[in-house]
């Protein structure tokens, strides 16, 4: 396998392709709006592309960071241009390059108004996520984490429904409180190394190494849990969420789901658990009654919804609760679980989203009473819709189902109770999801505009084959990708709970049960 040191700017190359691209268009007159929607989505395929390297060059048995990236920037602070990743870095950067083609590529006819603008913030987004993901750096990691704020807000606020101004502004806040308390946490952290140290830094791989006493553990996981609880989002921090979803445009929805939400949870594994282990141990009855509540809740209230973006807006409150609980089990199979989870959860609700945003385009409205009877006149929407609802409940074969089984062995060792309310939530999201299908695809139509519906375009079509891919893939064989997080895994499981876990593969781990 190549070594990471033979493509030393490799992840430069891949953080700042959409940048290149949003500064390229900034220089094109607005009136093209043909030409910049081709640039958009150039740029966005040139990002997916550079950073296809990533899966085939990364040495999945090493345990330490790859493609390390290392120069000055803030030398009076000790804030360095730090980039690295490891094998959860890898599956979520490799997660948000594909789906920036597939949301640039559904913009194309949904987007009228301020094209310009419009593919620039997109852009920008996508800039901000993967450094994020990529920043070994905390203040640059803190840098990128706020500057996704920025083009997530106007793209509501401008693109959005009739709520758009109300919803982004509600996200903006409710992220920027967030935000501004978790930094509080990372000065706590960097102020403890220097007085332990003597060094001023906010290298994050040196943070891993602190012991830092439990009293000062506990607030400063209290104010990472703030920033990124709100992300993720859990419950009660999740009223933002369906608000967010609901007014957004169907781009907006899908990187939100797809990308945006695992900033909170990739927040408290890279960070929270390893950084502070004794303190993650004490949260974990507090976070786990948080996150039962939130799968149970999320899934009763989308029972509830007639607005179809709603409904799905809400399944990723119990999916994410799900996604936290595995986490927290603090097991292997449980955190390989929820990280798996996490990938399948922005393949088929992004999914979801697009398919909402496909009749949005037609009829302009997002009642499911106002739908029926669509298999009859868009059979192949019809499929796709059944494949992707399969995937988001779990049906064996598609990807939900091998990130469901793991969550569920890795809590039911801890306490069967938790595994219970899991296990509810699963049969809860299958019913409303099925009963959404039931009521927009079969039955009679309804309503004589639905009888002219066009059935899917093949661009359309072009933005559903990755992830039906991925869906039967990470189904039917999911072993490549479990043997990218068997590394990091038990690096965090070691930090949390040292000795308790022979470090085994996962495959092995499964295999025993």
């Amino acid at each position: 396998m190549s070594n990471a040191a033979d493509t030393p700017s490799l992840l430069s190359l891949i953080l700042f392709t959409p940048l290149v691209g949003a500064l390229v268009i900034l220089f094109i007159g607005k009136r093209q709006a043909d030409l910049i929607r081709w640039i958009a989505n150039a740029t966005a395929a040139a990002g997916f592309l550079v950073s296809l390297p990533l899966w085939f060059l990364y040495d999945s048995t090493n345990p330490d960071w790859q493609f390390v990236e290392q120069m000055e920037w803030i030398p009076s602070i000790g804030a360095q241009y730090f980039l690295g990743v490891d094998g959860f870095s890898v599956l979520l950067i490799l997660l948000t390059t594909m789906m920036g083609v597939i949301a640039v590529l559904s913009s194309w006819n949904a987007i009228q108004t301020r094209v310009k603008e419009y593919y620039i913030f997109l852009l920008m987004l996508q800039t901000g996520m993967i450094g994020a993901f990529v920043a070994l750096d905390f203040l640059l990691f803190f840098l990128f984490w706020e500057v996704m704020l920025v083009p997530m807000y106007f793209l509501i606020g401008i693109w959005g429904s009739d709520n758009r101004l109300y919803s982004a502004i509600k996200f903006f806040l409710f992220t920027l409180v967030g935000s501004v308390i978790m930094l509080l946490g990372i000065l706590a952290v960097y102020f403890y190394h220097q007085d332990v140290t003597g060094v001023y830094t906010f290298d994050i791989t040196q943070f891993h190494e602190l012991n830092i006493p439990y009293d000062l553990q506990w607030w400063i996981f209290l104010a990472f849990f703030l920033g990124f609880a709100v992300k993720v989002p859990m419950f009660p921090f999740h009223t933002w969420l369906p608000d967010a979803h609901t007014d957004a445009p169907t781009a907006g929805s899908v990187i939100l789901a797809a990308v945006l939400l695992k900033m909170g949870t990739y927040g408290f594994i890279r960070f929270s658990l390893p950084i502070l282990p004794e303190a993650t141990q004490a949260f974990v009855p507090a976070v786990v009654l948080l996150s039962i509540i939130g799968i149970v809740y999320g899934a009763l209230v989308a029972m509830a919804q007639r607005d179809w973006k709603r409904l799905v807006a809400y399944s990723s409150v119990s999916h994410m609760g799900m996604v936290m609980l595995g986490m927290f089990a603090l097991t292997p199979v449980g955190i390989t679980g929820s990280i798996v989870q996490q990938l399948n959860h922005g393949i088929s609700t992004g999914a979801l989203f697009l398919l909402v945003g496909v009749v949005y385009e037609r009829r302009h409205t997002r009642l499911i009473a106002e739908y029926g009877g669509l298999s009859k006149i868009m059979p192949v929407y019809a499929a796709i819709f059944l494949i992707m609802t399969m995937s988001s409940i779990g049906l064996p074969t598609l990807n939900g189902f091998i990130g469901e089984v793991l969550i569920l062995q890795g809590i039911f060792v801890v306490s069967k109770t938790w595994a219970f309310f899991a296990a509810s939530g699963i049969v809860l999201g299958a019913a409303y999801m099925l009963w959404l299908y039931q009521r927009v695809m079969f039955g009679t139509i309804k309503q004589e505009e639905n009888r002219k519906l066009p059935d899917l375009t093949p661009r359309e079509l072009a933005t559903f084959v990755p992830l039906i891919i991925l869906a039967f893939w990470i189904g039917l064989y999911p072993s490549p990708f479990l043997s990218y997080l068997h590394e990091p895994v038990n690096q965090i499981v070691e930090k949390v709970r040292p000795g308790e876990f022979q470090p085994r593969s996962m495959q092995a781990q499964i295999g025993d049960r």
